[in-house]
Parts: structure tokens; C-alpha cells; sequence
């Protein structure tokens, strides 16, 4: 679609302070879920502080990629086990590790630097960049029906009602960036959660009032006992021992977990480097993805190594402050495609609302009860439109011949039927398993004559 606003551009700042809450809704849940799953004690990661850690580190990201790239950093969820295994190390342990996986980044920028990115748009031409940034957006698709269905938490919760709620969301999404006005379409997300939740809200109230526990959807208990401001539980405090008292009293043996020399660095580099080389792949398709939106080729300007060093520093700027290392959000991208809006004006208010609402425990509890059914259903088509970016970086591809036809067929089975490999402690994810197979494909059996219909 054509742009409203470009990278560049910036929107009128009351417009813009309500384009960057959108982008906020669009990211939230997944940052803010992330330190649940890691660390379900919430001793040592909590939410709020994760979302800071997300601002901040796109605040970083957007400056060491010279306001280029239009991209929001939140909490990676290819992070999670390593983050489980790092409380055992206590708040420095979580941040250390963050900075072995953020290292990873930097150096193969400094190799990027050295020998130029040419490669790399070689290793990945659009027969192997475009279904697999379909494929990311197809993986997804099982986290959005799981939400929708309202099993995500539970097998056993299967709710038509919030299925039908969460449709609900998806349809006013829908109309809002079709049917709506100029000034509608460029926010459809917020139109769709505000009309879903109040419809929410509604059945909730109707559910307490005849007892009906089908109709309780929205838990208004996540508003009870917030305060109106609260510091964060910042992991760089944590390090210093600022919470140790706290986490020894609700700690079943009283102890307060901490590095224990060199062999504890040494385990915490396994836990975190490896996962920095799968997240790697995501990276170069999200980017790819962004500058088939914005046409113009991320990968040389600003740059992968300026992308790299955004991104992996931004991690480790994330971790200080949040716990959780951060990655590109393909929600983030796809909100930029629905919206037309890829102005970086945009994420850098959002990023700085992510570090502003940290301290606002109303906002913090908002989000917590909006139902899972609201957000899967919006998810429908955030994920949808990367699944049909990637498609789209197809279509120069000639398909009718077999050498670029088994380029795709490898990577689109082998990533959704989740190809996974077990290397000891370590997992390669099925998306950069299918990009690594594409790759083997493509350079073995597709000769450079048979790439020249790619474009």
C-alpha cells in the first residue's frame, strides 16, 4: 500500500501522539508477557520494568540506525528459556547474559562493517527472503487462535463468547482501516480494542449481575490494590541488591541467588549466545520485510551493521533496565503496513509512552485485563499482513521453474510443520531451520541463471 507518512515525515503531534498509542496496543501483550513466562515468581522480572527496558531500547535502536528505521523493539520471546535458566543467577546473571546474546550482534556487525553487506542480499534473495517472512507470520497464526479460542492459558477454556468477541475486534479492525475515514484508518487497532473491550465490558457487567460466568470476560480484579504511580523493579537496582530483603522473604529457602564465578559466565554465555544466532534470521526477514513497505533496502541504508548494533545493544539496554533482551516486532511492522505510517516520529513517542506508562500502574492493570479473545482477534490481521508481506517479496519469483519452486516448498514445510533441532542445550528454532535448509537449497541447485526472473 502507498504510505500516508514516510520514514521521515512526521504527523501532526496530536495525530501522532494517538498513531504511537496504537503502535504501543500493537506490541504490548507480547513485551508484556514474556516476563511471566519466564519467571512466573515475578521475583526477578516484572512487567512494568519490561516495558521500560522495550522503550528504551528502541529509543537506543532508532538512534544507532540514524532515525532510518521505523522499527520498535519489545521483549523476545526466543529469550524465554534462557531467561528462566539466568534467575538462577539473580538480577546480574539476567543481565549478563543479555549482554553475551547482545555481543553476538555487535561482532557480526563489526564483520559486516568489514566486509560489507553485499552477501548478504545474495544469501537471501527474494526466493528465500519472501516465504520465510511469510513463514514468521504463518507461525504465529496458532498464538492468535489460541487466544481468540481463549485456550492460550487454559485447554479447557474454550469460550464461543470470546470467540465471538474476539471476531468481533477482528471485523471493526477490518472496517475501520477499509470503510473508515482518513483519520479512522490510520488508527484501526485502537478503534477495534476500544470497541471490543467496552462490548466486553457490557457482557462482564451482565455476567456479575445473573451470575453467569461465561459472560465474565473482563477481569476487573487486575484493577484492584494498583497504586497510581510505582517505581518499576528495575533489574539494574536488583544488581545492586536493592530487593534482596523482598526476594529472600518470599523465596522458599531465603536465598538470594548470585554469580558464583567464572563457570557462572560461562553457563550464562551458553544459555543466551546461541539463541542470538537463531533470533539473527528474524532480524534480516523483518528487515527485509520493512523495506519492501517503505522501498527502500534497510540492509545497505542505514545498513545491517547499524541495524545489528541497534538491535543487540538495544537488548542489552533493555535487560538493564527490564530483565527481558529485545527484537524487532513483526507487530510492530505490520502496523506499519496496515496503517500506511512509517513515520519513525511515531515510534519514538511510542517508545518514550512504553517508559512513561512503566510508572503508571492504572495503565499497567488496563492492559493486563484487556481479555486474550481481543487480542488474538486483532492479531488476525497483524499476522496476516506479514504472511502477505512475505508473499508479496514472491511474486518476481518464477515458480514455474523447480529450482526456486523447491526453494520455497523447503522452507514454507519444514517451518510450519516445526522443524525443530535439539543440539544439546541448544534449539534452532523451525523458522531458522527453514531459512537455513532455503538457503542450502538455493545456493546448491539454484545457479545464478536461474535467479535472473527474482529481480
Amino acid at each position: 500500500m502507498k504510505l500516508v507518512y514516510n520514514v521521515s515525515d512526521k504527523p501532526p503531534f496530536q495525530k501522532n501522539l494517538l498513531y504511537a498509542f496504537q503502535q504501543l496496543l500493537a506490541i504490548m501483550a507480547a513485551t508484556l508477557l514474556v516476563p511471566i513466562l519466564a519467571d512466573s515468581t515475578g521475583l526477578y522480572l516484572n512487567q512494568p520494568a519490561a516495558l521500560a527496558g522495550a522503550g528504551f531500547g528502541t529509543l537506543f535502536y532508532i538512534w544507532a540506525t540514524r532515525g532510518k528505521s521505523p522499527v520498535f523493539l519489545g521483549s523476545s520471546f526466543a529469550f524465554i528459556s534462557p531467561l528462566a535458566g539466568a534467575c538462577a543467577f539473580g538480577f546480574l546473571g539476567i543481565i549478563l547474559g543479555a549482554v553475551c546474546a547482545g555481543l553476538v550482534y555487535v561482532v557480526i556487525a563489526i564483520v559486516i562493517k568489514i566486509t560489507g553487506s553485499g552477501w548478504v542480499n545474495k544469501l537471501l534473495p527474494p526466493v528465500v527472503i519472501g516465504p520465510t517472512v511469510a513463514l514468521i507470520g504463518l507461525s504465529l497464526c496458532g498464538s492468535a487462535i489460541n487466544n481468540l479460542t481463549n485456550t492460550a492459558a487454559d485447554p479447557a477454556g474454550y469460550s464461543l463468547v470470546h470467540i465471538a468477541l474476539g471476531l468481533f475486534a477482528f471485523l471493526v479492525t477490518v472496517w475501520a482501516s477499509v470503510k473508515g475515514n482518513k483519520s479512522i484508518r490510520m488508527v484501526p487497532f485502537i478503534v477495534g480494542i476500544v470497541a471490543a473491550y467496552i462490548v466486553g465490558l457490557i457482557l462482564t457487567f451482565i455476567g456479575n449481575a445473573t451470575g453467569s460466568a461465561a459472560l465474565q470476560i473482563i477481569d476487573l480484579s487486575k484493577f484492584s490494590g494498583m497504586q497510581l504511580f510505582e517505581v518499576p523493579h528495575f533489574t539494574f537496582l536488583g544488581a545492586f541488591g536493592i530487593y534482596d530483603a523482598e526476594i529472600a522473604a518470599a523465596a522458599e529457602g531465603g536465598a538470594v541467588n548470585k554469580l558464583n564465578g567464572l563457570s557462572d559466565v560461562i553457563n550464562l554465555f551458553v544459555l543466551f549466545a546461541p539463541v542470538a544466532f537463531v533470533t539473527l534470521a528474524e532480524h534480516i526477514a523483518d528487515h527485509k520485510n520493512l523495506s519492501s513497505i517503505i522501498e527502500r533496502d534497510l540492509i545497505t541504508d542505514p545498513g545491517l551493521d547499524h541495524t545489528l548494533v541497534g538491535d543487540g545493544v538495544g537488548s542489552m539496554i533493555g535487560s538493564f533496565f527490564g530483565g527481558c533482551p529485545n527484537t524487532t516486532y513483526g507487530e510492530s511492522v505490520g502496523c506499519v503496513a496496515i496503517t500506511g505510517n512509517a513515520s519513525v516520529s511515531t515510534i519514538v513517542i511510542a517508545a518514550v509512552y512504553c517508559i512513561l506508562l512503566s510508572f503508571f500502574g492504572p495503565f499497567t492493570a488496563f492492559v493486563n485485563s484487556v481479555p486474550s479473545c481481543i487480542t488474538g482477534g486483532v492479531c488476525i490481521a497483524l499476522y496476516g499482513f506479514i504472511a502477505v508481506s512475505g508473499l508479496k517479496m514472491l511474486q518476481p519469483v518464477d515458480l514455474s521453474d523447480n529450482r526456486n519452486l523447491f526453494v520455497v516448498a523447503s522452507i514454507l514445510v519444514c517451518g510450519i510443520g516445526g522443524l525443530q533441532l535439539n543440539l544439546g542445550a541448544i534449539t534452532i528454532s523451525a523458522i531458522a531451520t527453514a531459512l537455513i535448509l532455503g538457503i542450502i537449497v538455493n545456493v546448491v541447485f539454484n545457479k545464478p541463471e536461474g535467479q535472473k526472473k527474482q529481480g
